[in-house]
């Protein structure tokens, strides 16, 4: 039987034919890879970070310290993942959260003998819908923030109160939903001691003010290569095993398909896609104005994939900061229908395989269809009542 040929070697491909034919013309070639490159090397750095943040042990003190802390309510506990996730999407990205805390998350679960879907769902929610806070939670954020600079804006002031109705609704609405299975209590058990405790404070340290230098505006993704070259030699000093093979430290394959379709949308726009995109986004600033580009990014995020749909719809924004912010809402927050609408659903979607939790793809599609009409509302209203 044939091996399907793989997703990056037919991004190699077809960025190459693109580029030598000239259907991207050499400018826009590029212009994009000035863009972008600092993005994708940024990604690499905090996948670093995570993986070796992880062979530490932070994630897994983390939901340790929530199960103690919890007290032995599972609603209580339940909150306390809610927040993990908050944090950890912010801070290290949504697909960090995706990777690296969907099976802690499910292994905590089981633990306290509690039902491990509604916590794996809460994390999916989340690794999306609480991307909106900061440049680093999501790279559609990290694209637009390329754009907001230009233009003076503060991606912070102009994203706090969208990222808050986001997450504030994500947690309502599946708080009424499993409000059922979040009831009773479980037996605390003492958390295990950590395999290097000073390890996991350097890792713990290294990750707090890297997130605070991610706060404060410095560029990130030098800040992101400087923590993960101070983690991985903090790990070698300590004669830690590397989390992950070397070879798997850096997640070159997904970087490569995440170029190819940065080049194919790129290609598409050369050749008229940014007038039909236009038409469809429409133009004004107004409450439905705004509330038309995140519903346009929302669809056009489950429909493909949320990176080439925000690069899509950029120019579509007219660089104007309320617009811009729209889209991000609707291509960050709105990607929960379906299992390929962001690189993050796909990561958690493997990840519950993995640590044998069978998610049916309806479950997913049930809770996007709850979730993104309802966040993205009220999200953009957010906005709207913001500025």
């Amino acid at each position: 039987m044939r091996r399907p040929v793989p997703w990056w070697l037919v991004s190699v491909v077809v960025t190459v034919v693109v580029v030598a034919t000239g259907a991207l013309p050499a400018d826009d070639a590029r212009a994009l890879a000035e863009r972008t490159v600092p993005i994708l090397v940024f990604l690499a750095a905090l996948t670093v970070v995570a993986e070796m943040c992880a062979g530490a042990g932070v994630f897994t003190a983390a939901a340790e310290l929530a199960a103690l802390v919890g007290r032995g309510r599972r609603a209580a506990l339940w909150l306390l993942v809610v927040l993990l996730a908050t944090v950890s999407t912010a801070v290290l990205s949504l697909d960090t959260t995706a990777v690296l805390l969907t099976p802690v998350v499910i292994t905590l679960a089981r633990h306290t003998r509690t039902p491990p879907l509604p916590f794996a769902l809460a994390v999916l929610a989340l690794s999306n819908t609480a991307s909106l806070l900061l440049p680093v939670s999501n790279l559609t954020n990290l694209l637009a923030d390329h754009v907001l600079r230009a233009a003076d804006v503060g991606f912070i002031g102009l994203m706090w109160a969208p990222a808050l109705a986001a997450v504030l609704t994500t947690v309502a609405v599946l708080a009424v939903r499993d409000r059922h299975v979040l009831s009773g209590t479980y037996e605390v058990h003492p958390g295990r001691p950590a395999p290097d405790r000073p390890l996991l404070v350097v890792a713990a340290v290294v990750t707090g003010v890297m997130a605070a230098a991610f706060v404060a505006g410095l560029p990130v993704a030098p800040t992101a290569l400087a923590a993960a070259a101070i983690l991985m030699l903090a790990t070698r000093l300590r004669r830690r095993p590397w989390p992950v093979p070397p070879s798997r430290l850096v997640p070159w394959r997904t970087l490569v398909v995440v170029a190819g379709l940065f080049a194919v949308v790129q290609t598409a726009h050369a050749h008229g896609l940014g007038a039909l995109l236009a038409d469809a986004a429409g133009h004004g600033h107004g409450a439905a104005d705004l509330l038309r580009v995140a519903g346009v990014g929302a669809a056009s995020s489950n429909a493909v994939n949320n990176l080439p749909a925000y690069l899509a719809l950029e120019p579509a924004t007219g660089g104007d900061p309320l617009r811009i912010a729209a889209l991000l809402i609707g291509t960050g927050a709105g990607p929960l229908v379906t299992p390929w609408g962001s690189l993050a659903t796909v990561l958690w979607w493997h990840r519950c395989r993995q640590v044998m939790l069978d998610v049916p793809a309806g479950t997913i599609v049930r809770q996007g269809l709850l979730l993104a009409p309802v966040v993205v509302v009220a999200a953009t209203l957010a906005l709207v009542a913001a500025h």
